[in-house]
């Protein structure tokens, strides 16, 4: 069946990730006010925003213009370290302040997705979690790092796939869900969600590619099913 999607997202690290399923996408940008999600509990707070997300891009649609089968697919990230959420900085100094409090420690990363289909209004939900460990950067690591303006777009205040800072040490899930958006798990959704075949196309060799050497437990799944 041919499916597309709607990427509710401005997130360049989505827009690449998504584009590893091969199914035609366009960009919408939901503007919504995530703050207005006050869900103490970071796995569920993601999931929310990302509905809050897709809820407002399809007020925005006419349904009867799109093909059967087209998903709106809203996303959320935040880091969840010591009881709090750390989503992107306001600043360099809260950077440089939530880099200094993630240090050589562990953290958990959640993603939350919300598919929408806009014919039927069904909808799914999942959530991916990651648990970081990062290595013991040093301050002006720090300092160099916040310089390159990169943190500020970003959850926690890090890219894990940043080439010169490398911050994390261990990783134990998805790699992809760090960036942003958790390909695997999200095709393991389509499978469940329409049908197997939707995905069956999609290059596992490519996917497994785009998680670097981190080892991922839905990947495994993935090729289980193949």
């Amino acid at each position: 069946m041919p499916v597309q999607f709607i990427l509710a997202s401005q997130s360049p690290r989505r827009r690449e990730l998504i584009q590893l399923l091969g199914l035609p996408f366009q960009v919408m940008v939901a503007d919504v006010d995530e703050d207005s999600i006050t869900t103490p509990d970071p796995a569920r707070n993601v999931v929310q925003t990302a509905r809050l997300k897709s809820n407002e891009i399809a007020a925005q649609l006419d349904t009867a213009v799109f093909p059967s089968h087209t998903l709106i697919l809203a996303a959320d990230t935040t880091v969840a370290f010591g009881g709090k959420m750390l989503n992107k900085p306001a600043n360099d100094q809260e950077a440089r302040q939530m880099l200094q409090q993630l240090r050589h420690t562990q953290h958990e990363v959640h993603t939350g997705f919300v598919l929408l289909e806009l014919d039927s209004g069904r909808e799914w939900e999942g959530v991916s979690t990651a648990v970081v460990t990062m290595r013991s950067y040093s301050d002006a690591e720090i300092d160099t790092y916040v310089a390159t303006g990169d943190p500020l777009d970003k959850a926690g205040a890090y890219a894990i796939q940043h080439p010169q800072f490398r911050p994390v040490a261990h990783l134990q899930g998805c790699y992809c869900n760090v960036m942003g958006l958790p390909v695997c798990d999200l095709m393991l959704a389509l499978a469940e969600f329409l049908a197997p075949e939707t995905v069956a196309h999609v290059d596992l060799t490519a996917v497994q590619k785009a998680h670097l050497h981190y080892p991922c437990p839905s990947l495994n799944r993935l090729r289980h099913q193949n």
